[in-house]
């Protein structure tokens, strides 16, 4: 796929900090990239899920936030990779990314953050209301970093935002049309965002205020809090879809990662 290959190239040369181990491990179906600090605080984890619209990306093309994110919190963090649509369409990514979770269980980590960007925080907010559903251990903290959750666009900023740098509503069609063939939007098998929320472990929700998928961020902040969930949301403003991503170039990249490390940490060495 060409839009697929220009996004890897696109992303692989961004820089990533020094001093991180970074190794390939079999988490799940697909694997991913364990990345960890020299001094990490033993037993934690936080698992971050990529984004690209279940169509684009890796744990390679997101390299930058997840080393970031390790590096500022001191905490490994597993990049995790799962399948990608169109070949492999719902729900293998959701699939793959409890199975990312279940692995770090297995492997007896005692505390296990969640995050993601995009699609990933479609995934990583997912995978909690998953393994809240079997009983067994939770995430301790979750991380969203313009979160897609509403495919059905009801939100305004769906319509009234016409000038995303990064996303337009033909380009996220794609991405639907790709991973979603004739599912119903609004399943909450599909989007958490209209899945029982209650009993999460607390939430940051980060978002740009250029993005057209603003309304996402700002509506699963609320229903969180209705369910009487702890959740916090911050809108950058000026900052467009994923920003982060650019963290070595954009100084809010950076800012917000920073605040997320510092926001999982605190839930995580507290656990």
């Amino acid at each position: 796929m060409e839009l697929r290959d220009w996004f890897n190239v696109a992303h692989a040369a961004l820089p990533v900090p020094e001093g991180l181990e970074i190794r390939r491990v079999e988490a799940g179906p697909v694997g991913g990239d364990l990345i960890l600090p020299a001094d990490a605080v033993p037993g934690r984890l936080i698992i971050y899920y990529h984004g690209g619209g279940f169509v684009l990306g890796s744990a390679r093309t997101h390299r930058t936030v997840a080393a970031n994110l390790a590096r500022a919190a001191n905490i490994a963090v597993l990049a995790a990779d799962y399948r990608l649509a169109p070949e492999h369409a719902f729900p293998a990514a959701h699939d793959d990314a409890l199975s990312a979770f279940h692995w770090a269980l297995a492997e007896g980590y005692e505390a296990i953050a969640l995050s993601g960007d995009s699609a990933g925080g479609n995934l990583a907010l997912s995978t909690a209301v998953r393994a809240r559903n079997g009983g067994g251990q939770s995430p301790a903290a979750l991380a969203l970093m313009s979160p897609a959750l509403d495919f059905a666009g009801d939100g305004g900023t769906h319509h009234s935002v016409s000038d995303d740098p990064i996303l337009s509503k033909e380009l996220v069609g794609l991405f639907l049309s790709a991973y979603l063939p004739g599912r119903n939007l609004r399943d909450p098998a599909v989007t958490p965002l209209f899945a029982e929320l209650s009993g999460l472990p607390p939430v940051l929700v980060h978002v740009g205020s250029r993005e057209m998928l603003r309304d996402d961020s700002v509506t699963i902040a609320r229903r969180l809090r209705d369910a009487g969930v702890q959740a916090e949301l911050r809108v950058w403003d000026g900052m467009c879809h994923s920003w982060q991503l650019y963290a070595p170039l954009v100084r809010e990249g950076m800012d917000s990662i920073e605040q997320i490390a510092s926001f999982l940490r605190g839930r995580l060495v507290a656990s």
